[in-house]
């Protein structure tokens, strides 16, 4: 676990550079309110606001990312208001609660946007829980957001847009189309349904911070599509809280809140947040829970207790995302496995008829575009396979198929990736074995996604003089592999026509 946050692929070094603005980010907004004359819970509830501008705005374009960004306010300043002014209205305020959970879920099927605006308010809304919100501080928390939210905007468009020199990020579209709208629905009543069962319970545990549980809850449904995605997710949002909770008590709790050491440590929590959140949901969770325990000791109220009354909320609320993805209106996990296979299956079609073409002299072509999408649809892949993969998967056969998939689908992306590089050279030259060789792979990708005839693997070998049918003889072989996994007959096909 930890040689996969530190040792994982960072082409470009675009986790270590988002986690370094998201750091200057956050401090440059905590400053702002801070001499702005706002009191400590203003300069936390900014704090929290600009990195939720930062962590959550994931648009394909940067003026995308600058649109999201200025609507965040009117996701969170009338559920800001909400909370506030339900403080002291418990069942009213529950319920609003409740209402934010799912519609932030329910967003999802309005893209990026839509789960950044809707994971703004709920958030905002737990924020108001924990820093116990009333109507009498909302002139300052309404400033300290607004300040927030601009000096993060400043920062990521202005000091630092590392986004500008670089291609639009390839954000695949969730696969299904009208289907989406259908998973969203699902997942809002999921989400809903757990909330209410974390809050309920959460209360009985701690009638103070029972709202850890719904958080709990919350956002192990974020970026979950399926049921096992969720049953992953929450078993390691608890592993990550275990070994925060642990690391607080040599950490934090000694500390007591001492400002210059408090502040150190949080912004290497803030970090950790954003470098470790591509690669490890674990990693990412024993951040977040220091950070917690940390602006704990800032507010003068952390104590050993409070630590063993986390781990049980935490505990609940992913009690409650489990419940609810099993019972309520479940979203198999082989269902999505199959749509993303597909769409990984199709793009690699795509990125070689953009290869092949730009290899015979289109310079329009740009295959290279094509790859970082691809990498990015492995990426949901491998969250979609994350149940078939884990240790405590009790069917073997299974793990090893899903097993030997992954590593084929990697064969496939590592040569697409080698063809797309060849064809960048001004040099390269397209002969009829090049297209030949792109119609073989059209042909396996339409066998694979449409269960037809079998794949017949190639037999010739090119030579070194040839790195063009090298990566596509390689991807053909690698294709031809894949036909047998994908269609074990004694278990469900991982791939469906459409």
């Amino acid at each position: 676990m930890l040689k996969r946050v530190f040792v994982a692929p960072d082409p470009g070094r675009v986790r270590l550079r988002f986690a370094a603005r998201g750091v200057l980010g956050i401090g440059f907004a905590v400053l702002v309110s801070g001499l702005a004359g706002h009191t400590l819970v203003g300069m936390v509830t900014g704090g929290l606001a600009a990195l939720l501008a930062l962590f959550t705005v994931t648009d394909a374009t940067v003026r995308g990312q600058a649109v999201t960004t200025a609507l965040l306010p009117l996701a969170g300043l009338p559920v800001l208001a909400a909370a506030a002014e339900l403080h002291d209205q418990p069942v009213a305020r529950d319920l609003t609660f409740l209402a934010v959970v799912g519609a932030g879920v329910y967003a999802r099927r309005w893209g990026p946007r839509g789960h950044s605006l809707g994971v703004f308010a709920f958030m905002t809304y737990f924020v108001a829980q924990f820093l116990h919100a009333t109507p009498g501080r909302l002139p300052e928390l309404y400033a300290a957001l607004l300040l927030s939210v601009a000096s993060a905007a400043a920062v990521r468009f202005g000091l630092w847009c590392y986004e500008r020199r670089m291609p639009p990020a390839a954000v695949p579209a969730p696969p299904g189309g009208r289907g989406l709208a259908r998973v969203t629905t699902r997942q809002a009543v999921q989400a809903t349904a757990g909330a209410g069962f974390a809050l309920v319970v959460g209360q009985v545990i701690s009638g103070e911070r029972w709202y850890w549980a719904v958080g709990a809850t919350w956002w192990i449904f974020v970026n979950t599509t399926s049921r096992g995605e969720t049953l992953v997710r929450g078993f390691r949002r608890v592993m990550g809280t275990v070994l925060g909770i642990a690391l607080g008590f040599v950490v934090a709790v000694p500390l007591q809140g001492a400002h210059l050491p408090t502040a150190v440590l949080l912004a290497a929590c803030v970090f950790g947040i954003f470098y470790s959140a591509a690669v490890s949901y674990t990693w990412m969770m024993l951040c977040v829970t220091v950070l917690a325990e940390l602006l704990y000791g800032l507010l003068g109220v952390l104590e050993p207790a409070l630590l063993a009354v986390r781990l049980a909320e935490t505990a609940v609320g992913a009690v409650g995302a489990v419940l609810a993805v099993l019972l309520v209106l479940p979203v198999t996990t082989h269902a999505i496995t199959d749509a993303w296979i597909q769409r990984a299956l199709r793009c690699v079609h795509s990125a070689t008829a953009e290869a092949a073409a730009r290899l015979a002299g289109d310079e329009s072509a740009d295959p290279a575009q094509r790859v970082a999408e691809l990498e990015q649809l492995l990426a949901r892949v491998r969250l979609s396979v994350a149940p078939l993969v884990h240790p405590l998967n009790p069917l073997p056969a299974r793990k090893r198929r899903a097993r030997h998939v992954l590593s084929l689908l990697d064969d496939c992306v590592r040569e697409v990736r080698g063809l797309a590089a060849v064809a960048a050279d001004p040099e390269a030259s397209h002969d009829a074995r090049l297209a030949a060789a792109c119609w073989r792979v059209e042909s396996a990708v339409e066998a694979l996604t449409g269960g037809n005839a079998a794949i017949t693997a190639p037999t010739d070998r090119p030579t070194a003089m040839d790195p063009a049918l090298a990566h596509l003889h390689s991807l053909e072989q690698a294709l031809s592999e894949l036909a047998h996994p994908l269609r074990t007959a004694s278990e469900r096909r991982l791939v469906a026509a459409e």
